[in-house]
């Protein structure tokens, strides 16, 4: 079963996201910065979106795509990110996982990798190529791929 759209961003939730924002990671700082007003790739991405019992530090609707980054915070949660993960692949979402220090050393490159998955928005302008050091190379990132028709 799917989430609908009236599922996402529960009222309940409303004062958790709020927080969440107002209490913004570094690496949550630095990477907004390059996703906020369709900077990567030309795809929309909010903060702080809660999709059931869940928040996401990221999510693209057009891509059903959840970024997720994990610090210090994240240490002795496998468990339950893996839980929350599992939860949101049955919902079509696909969640991609990356380390906050991949975002303090090059957020450039977390940004890129999104687009060389994703690709630009068809009605967007394209964007230089990124460099060859950029993109997949040495960017350890784990992805829970939604799978269709679970």
């Amino acid at each position: 079963m799917h989430y609908d759209s009236a599922e996402a961003n529960r009222k309940d939730k409303r004062e958790q996201r709020k927080t969440l924002r107002n209490n913004a990671t570094l690496a949550e700082v630095l990477l907004w910065k390059l996703l906020k007003r369709r900077q990567t790739g030309g795809w929309k991405f909010r903060r702080q979106q809660s999709i059931g019992p869940y928040i996401l530090d990221f999510y693209c609707p057009e891509l059903r795509l959840g970024i997720e980054l994990d610090g210090s915070s994240h240490d002795h949660k496998y468990e339950y990110d893996e839980e929350r993960s599992s939860f949101l692949c049955l919902q079509g979402i696909t969640v991609i996982r990356y380390q906050n220090e991949q975002v303090y050393n090059n957020p450039q490159q977390v940004a890129d990798d999104i687009i060389r998955r994703y690709g630009v928005r068809e009605d967007t302008d394209p964007t230089p190529d990124p460099s060859p050091t950029m993109g997949g190379d040495g960017l350890r990132s784990r992805t829970y791929q939604a799978h269709e028709g679970e």
